[in-house]
This record gives structure tokens, sequence and C-alpha cells, in this order.
């Protein structure tokens, strides 16, 4: 390993947390519980936030009731909506930083990008942008899958004379009244912007390549007599939040039994004819994929926002962009002043600019079989560190932060069990590891995404699902709640 200047500043603290989004931030609130107050957490940008920070296009919001999108031990009686949006989610982000005081905690503008191993002193070696250098024992990978903008693979990308952003990236200084502007995609984030700069622009054309199943969106106001039954009976919340869980973890049953979705398919179905009446419009927007297969999505204004005189859907999907246009798939030429890609997120690489070397000296995208990890939180050959939102954990169905507070409190006993081991070391077995992604895929194969003809960001280029966790999120539970420490090594701590 390259030695450092006599100059280079270097920070050690037990743990280092990257990112400081509901990962990073419930990692923090859980070590400081446990009585564990030597880490830090290092985030890229000036704020906290994550994905709430940077998501702040026009309509964005969860599509997981506010009430089970939260953390359990800070449940919040006074969300204004059953649905929050983003500023309101923020909020809630920040006032358990100030609660649990986590700030003096963060470096902002720090952008891990490198992670080495040092098998001799027994710690990680990490660099960031801003030049700073740190050494841990412990490494905590809180980064975000929905964290680096997708662009699309078109022919003239950077030809455009007029105005681009992708939605993670909304331009706010840009007016859209009377512009006329082509949306590329139609994912989670088009279903909520489109319907709040439609009535604005003069003219817009939706690019679509594959439509979305979609279904009502079951919002509203929360009104004060329910928050006030929150606030001072406690557990009525928390049963409120137990009945959401449990009415999301039957959805999980249909992505077990494909044919079980046939019963949300005809709600979606209905929930097209009854607000597109247009034939030809509602034919476009029609999927021909198993429901299910691609993220099912909640709106109850998208539908009559594509039906409005001024907006045209264009099934044919972008061809390629010019000076002052984008082409579609059938070589029409459509004239535009801006252009918004509504193109997702680059998720089957969870670490970004972020490279992780192995005690072998081998980066993590380099080895044989591509990114996989034990119960998506440990990976071999990599001591000491925990990946939260890992290969394997994300959601379909439920909320995602149930299973950011799984891993973390599965990482919290690893660190007890290193603690009583008298030991700084610990790491999965790579044959753990193997016999458990083995099983994972196993299990996948016979759900909803591998029907026939599914292709979603779920699946990468090999066809492989390294993304979705499959079915119920109880069974991930069970299995993370007590670490079993014999698929794990332990060492003893490095002499001094």
């Amino acid at each position: 390993m390259k030695k450092l200047s006599p100059q280079a500043q270097v920070s050690h603290h037990d743990v280092v947390i990257v990112g400081s989004g509901f990962s990073g931030l419930g990692m923090g609130v859980y070590l400081k519980k446990a009585g564990r107050n030597d880490f830090v957490i290092l985030e890229k940008a000036g704020d906290i936030g994550g994905t709430w920070r940077d998501n702040h296009y026009p309509g964005a919001a969860c599509d997981v009731p506010s009430h089970m999108y939260s953390f359990s031990f800070e449940q919040n009686p006074n969300w204004s909506r059953f649905y929050s949006g983003q500023a309101e989610i923020l909020a809630y982000m920040k006032g358990i930083a100030a609660k649990y005081d986590l700030m003096p905690h963060v470096r902002v503008n720090s952008e891990l990008l490198e992670s080495r191993w040092d098998e001799v002193q027994g710690v990680w070696h990490l660099k960031t942008g801003d030049g700073n250098q740190y050494t841990a024992r412990v490494v905590v990978s809180g980064i975000g899958g929905l964290s680096r903008p997708a662009l699309p693979k078109v022919k003239g990308l950077d030809s455009f004379k007029g105005t681009t952003f992708h939605s993670a990236q909304w331009n706010h200084d840009y007016d859209l009244t009377g512009k006329r502007v082509a949306v590329i995609g139609t994912g989670a984030s088009a279903i909520q912007f489109v319907p709040q700069i439609a009535e604005r622009v003069s003219k817009l054309v939706l690019l679509q390549r594959t439509p979305p199943w979609l279904v009502p969106k079951p919002d509203g106001m929360i009104h004060d007599s329910v928050k006030q039954l929150f606030k001072y009976i406690p557990v009525s919340q928390r049963l409120f939040r137990s009945s959401i869980y449990w009415q999301a973890e039957g959805f999980a049953l249909g992505f077990i039994n494909p044919k079980l979705m046939t019963v949300i398919e005809k709600l979606a179905r209905w929930h097209l004819s009854n607000q597109v009446k247009d034939p030809v419009l509602r034919a476009k927007l029609t999927p021909n994929y198993t429901i299910g297969c691609k993220r099912v999505l909640f709106s109850n204004n998208y539908y009559p926002a594509l039906a409005r005189e001024n907006v045209e859907v264009v099934a044919a999907g972008a061809q390629e962009i010019r000076a002052h246009s984008v082409v579609d798939a059938e070589g029409n030429e459509h004239e535009v002043d801006a252009i918004i890609f509504a193109t997702g997120f680059d998720v089957h690489d969870p670490l970004g600019p972020l490279h992780i070397y192995d005690r072998e000296g081998i980066e993590v995208r380099q080895r044989r079989g591509g990114l996989s990890a034990y119960l998506g939180t440990t990976l071999k050959g990599l001591p000491n560190l925990f990946m939260l939102l890992g290969p394997n954990t994300a959601l379909g169905h439920n909320s995602i932060i149930f299973m950011i507070e799984s891993q973390i409190k599965y990482a919290i006993q690893c660190l007890d069990e290193m603690d009583r081991k008298e030991v700084s070391v610990m790491e999965v077995k790579p044959a753990a590891q193997d016999a458990y992604n083995d099983k994972i895929q196993e299990e996948l194969k016979r759900m909803v995404w591998s029907e026939g003809g599914c292709k979603s960001w779920y699946l990468d280029e090999d066809g492989k699902n390294v993304t979705i966790w499959p079915g119920f999120t109880w069974r991930y539970w069970m299995k993370t709640r007590r670490p079993n420490f014999r698929n794990f090594t332990f060492g003893q701590r490095p002499s001094a």
C-alpha cells in the first residue's frame, strides 16, 4: 500500500459511515443507543438527507404510507398526509439528526472515493474527495441505490441546444411556463412530476418505452383528531403502522405466485379505463407484461394529465436528440425547448464512484461473479464492512426502512460479538455467502421477476436479479434478528 506523506492528516474512528440518508442516520442513532460514540458520517453533498435531499422535483413524494416509511424508534404522529411529500420527509430526517445530536459526527462535502483494507493493521484506509483521509476499524456503507441519476443511451445526447436536466437534478431556475418540453421516461418520478408541469407548458411530449402498471393512490390529508390520537395514545399509531405493514406484506403473495396478481391487474385496468376514455391513448398506456415485474406505481392524476390536449404520448421512445428536437423510434421529429430525463438511477452499481479493495487488493467490481453479499450486508474478503441496502435487499411492496433497520440491528450485534470475543476482525465465510446467494437466486427464478418478457431495473445486463428481496420482509427480519456467527471467522486484535 502506498505510504502517506508526512503532511497527510489521518483521522481515526472506530466506525466510519458512508452517506447521510435513512441508512446513515439510522446507523448513527443505533450506534449512539449502544454507547458507541466514536464514529463519523461521510456525506458527499453539503447537507444531509440522501435521496430526499436530492429529489426535489415538483410533486416528489413517497409511495409508501408515511407511518410505515419512518423509523420504528421515532414514529411521527404529525404526518400531514398518508403519503408524505419530499419536504416533509426531509424535515423528519433533519429532526432525527437534531434530536440524536448526529450533526457533530457528519462531515459534509466529503465523498468517499477509496477504501482499502490493511491486513497488517486490521483497519480500513479511506480517502475522500476533499483530500481528507481516515482509518477505521469498521466501515458501514449507507449509499442508497437512488443516488446516481442514469441518463439514457440516446444518439446525440450532448447536441441539444436547449435546457436539459434529470428529475433528480431539477432546475428550479428554469421556468417551464409556455415551453415545449420533452419528457423521456415513465418511471416513478415522471408519474409524479408530469401532472405538476402539464398545465404550465405549451406542449409536453412524453416519450415512453414501456408503460407502467398504475393503481389508484389512497392518499389524503390526515385529520387533526387522528394526529392527536396518535400523539396522546402512541399504541394507536403502532397498531396503525402494523396494519399498514401486514397489508403491504400481502402484496408479496403476488410476487411469489404471479397468478395472484390478476386481482391487482384488474384494478389497474379499471383505473386506466376509468380515467382514459380515448381508446388510442388507452392502448398506448396498457402494459403487455405481467404486473409486478416492474414496480407497480400509485397515482390519481397521471392519466388525466396525459389526456390533456397539450400532451402527446409517444409510445416509440427516444431514438435521437438533435439541436432543437427529439426524434422518436418511428422517425418522427418533435421540436422542444427543454428535455427532462425521468430515466431513473444506476442501481446495479450501489457503490458509485467508491472503489473498495479487498484483502487481496482486488476492487470488488472486478471479482468473479459480480457484487454479492451475505444477507445483503456482509461481503467475503471484506472484513468489518457492512453494506446497508446491499444486493437483493430492495423491495417492490413494503417500506425499505424496515430492511434498513433489520440490517442496522444485525450490524450492531456483530460489533457486540467482536467485543465479547475481544477480537477486532470479523468476516463472512465465502462458502456461507455463496450458499446464501445460490438459494436467493433459485427463489427468484420462481417469482414474478423471472416471468417471460420481464425486463426491469431489477435485472442486470445478464438478466440476473441482484436487486430485489424475494418475497416477505418478515422472512428477512427472521434471518437477521440473530446473526449465525458460525458463518463468520474472527481474528485476534493486532499486536501493539
